[in-house]
């Protein structure tokens, strides 16, 4: 039986729409992550236009707590407050069915936050503070928190903490895991570019990144280039493509799939969820072309909505949607 692992920051989601001059003013780029300190999370809240809403967040999670509401075995390898914030998280993730048993807690810093900026194209920007995630060490990590994984998935965030990241990817390596990682972001690809070549090849079965991040890593303004030259490194590679869908690579074989045609109100959790349901896909033996529809239906869901978390009725219509397309496969 499939146990994904889903290892990463656990944030609070703070969801809030603005201005295209806001974030034109901000460094970095639109569409990026940019992590910041308590006083630069201050002063950014301070200034927006609106109060934000909250819901839980954080890349690695996103996804596996959408296996979860798909039936997958999921469980989250991340790092909390012992606030009431982090309490709040906790619960969230297990009502979704995901098992938090490795769910560790700090006992003075404050839970994380994301600050998700979003323009009125749809687009967020984020700015992240790590708080109590930041904390997550090489000592709390052990064998016992990736037993009986059969695939691992790490946010690229996790890069900015290399021997955290090495010490997980190795022990997911012993354990048989196959191995999932999102390049997260440009910022991300940008400040790992002396490792991550070396990290694919040596770890990485299935690499996943957006044009900009994949544009990145290679340098060049192609994204079919970019494919190729990141399925040089692993089984796997996909470039998500936003609204021009996604281009998926294994081996020799190529495949295009569409975006489906929604109303855009948020991308947050876009591309997290769009790997929750390509991996449901992969795990239940689908087609890459089906597995990456099933990613391209998840994904619409979630960009019609604020925030990356979904209702229950609308998991249950994508569950028996995703089974008609296993079955049609």
């Amino acid at each position: 039986m499939a146990l994904v692992l889903g290892f990463g920051s656990a944030l609070l989601d703070q969801l809030v729409h603005v201005p295209e001059s806001f974030v034109a003013a901000l460094p970095g780029q639109k569409g990026g992550m940019v992590l910041v300190d308590d006083a630069e999370r201050r002063r950014l809240l301070a200034a927006l236009p609106a109060t934000p809403e909250i819901a839980p967040g954080g890349s690695a999670a996103n996804t596996v707590v959408g296996l979860a509401r798909l039936g997958v075995h999921s469980r989250l390898l991340a790092k909390i407050g012992s606030d009431s914030a982090g309490e709040a998280y906790r619960g969230h993730a297990a009502a979704a069915g995901v098992d938090t048993t490795s769910l560790k807690r700090d006992p003075e810093l404050p839970s994380g936050t994301c600050l998700s900026l979003i323009t009125p194209d749809g687009e967020r920007t984020m700015r992240t503070f790590l708080g109590a995630s930041a904390s997550l060490s090489v000592g709390e990590v052990s064998a016992a928190d990736l037993r009986g994984g059969t695939h691992l998935l790490t946010e690229g965030y996790m890069l900015y903490n290399r021997p955290l990241l090495l010490h997980v990817l190795r022990l997911g390596r012993a354990a048989g895991c196959r191995i999932c990682l999102d390049l997260s972001s440009p910022e991300v690809v940008g400040a790992s570019a002396d490792l991550l070549p070396a990290l694919l090849d040596d770890y990485v079965d299935m690499v996943f990144a957006n044009e900009a991040e994949a544009v990145a890593f290679v340098g060049a303004p192609d994204p079919a280039s970019a494919l190729a030259v990141l399925a040089q490194h692993c089984e796997l590679a996909v470039v998500k493509l936003g609204a021009e869908g996604a281009l998926l690579r294994r081996g020799d074989q190529t495949v295009h799939v569409p975006a489906e045609k929604v109303t855009v109100c948020d991308t947050t959790g876009a591309g997290d969820l769009w790997a929750a349901g390509f991996l449901y896909g992969c795990l239940h033996g689908c087609s890459l072309q089906t597995a990456g529809r099933m990613g391209a239906a998840v994904a619409a869901a979630v960009v019609g909505v604020l925030g990356a978390s979904l209702p229950t009725a609308t998991w249950t219509r994508l569950s028996r949607r995703l089974v008609a397309m296993q079955d049609e496969d």
